[in-house]
């Protein structure tokens, strides 16, 4: 089952062409409403009409995460604001969110790459789908949820939090499908056999899984418990958010929806593009984005494009599984997470040295995320001498970090040296979740 032949069916040379019509529109649309980017491409000497072909696309600039974050709020928005009708954020390196924008065809656009992903899923108008991605400024939830409106399926808006009751929805309302992280999925697993809910009294047989890296031994028992078929589902809200590209029924890579999203693979310290089946740095560019348009969007993460037909009918390229991060941004709990956010607020405290370390650990199926820092000499001998200021300090930088992160830490504070040293590059992350 094919949401649109048209498109996801078409041969490669009608797909270059059209990605070719699409990039020179796009760059002149740039051009003339983001300063940022007529700037850019005059200091290269180039103007749209150089670029002609979807070939030309090596001739345009990157544009990376430090960029947005450097045309914070809206600097980068392409569309005049009474046109926008809805506004997302992803967290950024620092205190300041990612901001994007869409205007009623981005939001129509995303909505039908949405719905090729569910219809490639095998859900149709029959189906009782619940949305468990987190609903509000992450794009998750209003993402799936538009997707599943669009299919005429029925959609719960579970989002987040009490997992209980959402079992007992899914017994209760016959659910067929469900979207959420993977680690996510597992917790609802664990849930249900906690309060006795078994696999066969419930009618999941979808999952659309993502947010987060996952392993196919995760795969397997999510299957095994849940007793449904999970897909992966990949997306970035500064591209447009999940559906940018999905796995069809064979499972063998993840189709891009390149008629919207054209994808290139680069080499991450050259910079310079890698053939298909290399793997390498995921760059994207919007081919018909509104709000926000973005020119060679490096997105840090590490895969490959997939040459050569897919047996599911459908001809549009695919990329394999993440395998890695060019950057060191952490995903805890779906939201992006980086060391120098906790940086920026230890080092807004005057009690605190510039030492700290993360620990990240998945405790029953869940992300935790545990801070480390360091009390500075004057600070520690007068703090450890009153188990409430020790209470009232670690609250404090806790609220600080969930004010900045957008995820609840645990804090440890340590006395002096306590962190240990490395003659080489400091070790800020220690990450211990096993993706088995």
């Amino acid at each position: 089952m094919i949401w649109n032949p048209n498109k996801e069916c078409m041969s490669r040379d009608e797909m270059s062409a059209l990605q070719g019509k699409r990039l020179h529109k796009i760059v002149q649309y740039v051009y003339h409403n983001v300063p940022f980017y007529r700037h850019k491409l005059q200091e290269m000497d180039l103007t749209p009409d150089d670029i002609r072909t979807i070939e030309d696309i090596v001739k345009l600039p990157y544009t990376t995460k430090k960029d947005l974050r450097d045309n914070y709020p809206f600097g980068l928005q392409a569309a005049p604001q009474s046109e926008i009708i809805r506004i997302h954020a992803s967290s950024g390196t620092t205190g300041n969110p990612t901001i994007v924008g869409y205007t009623r065809k981005d939001i129509g656009v995303w909505s039908e790459c949405m719905a090729r992903s569910l219809t490639a899923y095998g859900v149709g108008r029959d189906d009782i789908f619940s949305v468990s991605y987190g609903y509000g400024l992450f794009t998750g939830g209003l993402g799936a949820h538009n997707g599943v409106e669009m299919v005429g399926a029925s959609v719960v808006p579970a989002s987040t939090g009490n997992t209980e009751k959402h079992a007992k929805l899914i017994r209760d309302l016959g659910v067929t499908g469900i979207a959420c992280t993977p680690s996510y999925a597992l917790y609802l697993a664990e849930t249900m056999e906690q309060i006795g809910i078994t696999k066969d009294m419930i009618k999941l047989r979808v999952g659309a899984f993502g947010a987060e890296p996952w392993t196919e031994n995760m795969r397997a028992e999510i299957e095994e418990r849940l007793g449904l078929k999970g897909f992966n589902l990949y997306g970035l809200s500064e591209i447009m958010g999940p559906s940018v590209s999905y796995e069809c029924r064979m499972q063998h890579g993840s189709h891009i929806n390149e008629d919207h999203f054209y994808p290139e693979i680069i080499n991450p310290v050259t910079l310079e593009p890698l053939p298909k089946g290399q793997t390498g740095e995921l760059v994207f560019t919007t081919l018909t984005k509104e709000g926000m348009p973005l020119l060679r969007y490096r997105t840090r993460d590490l895969c490959a494009l997939m040459p050569g037909e897919c047996g599911c009918g459908r001809t549009s390229v695919r990329m394999t599984p993440i395998s890695g991060r060019s950057d060191d941004m952490l995903i805890i709990r779906g939201i992006n997470v980086f060391p120098s956010q906790v940086e920026s607020v230890v080092l807004s405290m005057k009690e605190f040295a510039p030492r700290y370390l993360l620990v990240v650990d998945r405790i029953n199926n869940l992300d935790t995320l545990e801070v480390q820092v360091e009390l500075r000499q004057e600070y520690f001998t007068a703090t450890f001498d009153t188990p409430a200021a020790i209470d009232e300090l670690r609250k404090r930088l806790a609220d600080k970090l969930r004010s900045v992160l957008s995820i609840s830490a645990k804090v440890q504070l340590k006395a002096p040296n306590a962190i240990e040293r490395s003659q080489g590059k400091s070790v800020r992350v220690i990450d211990n979740r096993k993706l088995k």
